[in-house]
């Protein structure tokens, strides 16, 4: 996943600030706790399990499993370079997490959070899914231009990939249908491509229109809409099926993930703003509330048996201008402070 440089979001900040977007009689979600975590280093994607009680946060150099009630730390799994992502597999009793540094996709056991081993995958291993169609695991390598397809009973070690495609372009987030049909969002061409996960290849790319440097991905598996954010402030809304455009929403800025629950498709931004966007119809969407989370909040999970968020985020040292040594300088989080906001319905 793509880092973002702060000198905009404290120039939007300066210029008025982060504001909701709705009556308060119209708000039906707001931040109404803190898990304090700790630690050290930063954070890609949050994970929660399908029984809605783990928490898993790659934190570069280790993964750890959160207890959602009581902020306790379950396992903290070690062994990676610079974790990005996780998909569990509860019914094999593993999980797998990219490693976008060591180009490797970090095998473990979910009961005891122990390492099994290490499967090779592609430079810049970033954000990885498990697709039902192919019974694969499927990892977007950004560097690389390639998605590798893992069997989830892999040997975890020596066992290698099943297969690798060329995506013509930096993978960010991807999302499958279920039915045989990966959408990837390739960050440097502003568009989506299409794979056949049956053939595993590429049978479409598909324009984002005014969708520039596309980030969070997530679908509507029944009216077939795409829900894609791209970093210059726009959520792009398209129809699956032929990847013509529905509509578009101005959401923040820094946006790194998007999901669809029940109707309502949240726009995680690290300007400190959750977009939350009504399904009307297939072809109406309409702004539902905009939430004031906090700078940084940048990616989520979302439980969907009862809609409450997670926005991890913590305290940052913003970082100076850049230099030629330090094009795009970034910010370090302060340690210590790392915390995972929660969003409920009220």
């Amino acid at each position: 996943m793509k880092k973002f440089s702060f000198f905009t979001i404290l120039l939007a900040i300066a210029l008025g600030g982060i504001q909701s977007s709705v009556a308060a009689a119209d708000q039906t979600y707001a931040l109404t706790r803190t898990i304090k975590v700790g630690g050290d280093g930063g954070w890609d994607y949050v994970t929660l399990d399908a029984a809605g009680k783990l928490l898993y946060v790659t934190r570069s150099t280790h993964t750890m499993v959160i207890d959602a009630a009581s902020g306790q730390t379950i396992h903290d799994i070690p062994g990676t370079a610079r974790a990005h992502g996780v998909v569990l597999m509860p019914d094999l009793g593993r999980g797998f997490i990219s490693d976008g540094k060591d180009a490797q996709v970090v095998v473990f056991d979910l009961n005891s959070g122990a390492t099994l081993g290490k499967v090779p995958a592609a430079e810049d291993a970033d954000s990885i899914i498990y697709d039902p169609a192919s019974k694969q695991v499927l990892v977007m390598c950004g560097d690389a231009h390639l998605m590798v397809a893992i069997p989830p009973d892999v040997n975890p070690k020596g066992g290698m990939a099943s297969a690798t495609i060329d995506l013509g372009g930096s993978p960010e987030f991807a999302v499958a249908d279920g039915k045989g049909r990966v959408y990837v969002n390739i960050e440097d061409k502003d568009e989506v491509a299409v794979v056949d996960t049956h053939a595993m290849k590429v049978i479409a790319h598909w324009p984002l229109g005014t969708g520039k440097h596309p980030t969070g991905m997530s679908m509507d598996p029944e009216s077939r809409r795409l829900f894609i954010g791209c970093r210059n402030g726009k959520l792009i809304i398209m129809n699956a099926d032929d990847g013509k455009i529905v509509t578009d929403f101005p959401i923040g800025m820094y946006v790194d993930a998007t999901v669809f629950d029940k109707g309502l498709v949240f726009a995680s931004c690290g300007d400190g703003t959750l977009t939350i966007v009504r399904e009307v119809s297939p072809d109406k969407f309409e702004l539902a509330q905009t939430v004031k989370t906090e700078i940084g909040a940048r990616t989520m999970a979302v439980d969907h048996s009862n809609g409450t968020i997670y926005l991890p985020t913590s305290d940052l040292i913003l970082p100076g201008a850049p230099t030629a040594e330090n094009p795009r300088p970034r910010p370090q989080p302060v340690p210590g402070t790392f915390r995972i906001l929660v969003v409920t319905r009220q």
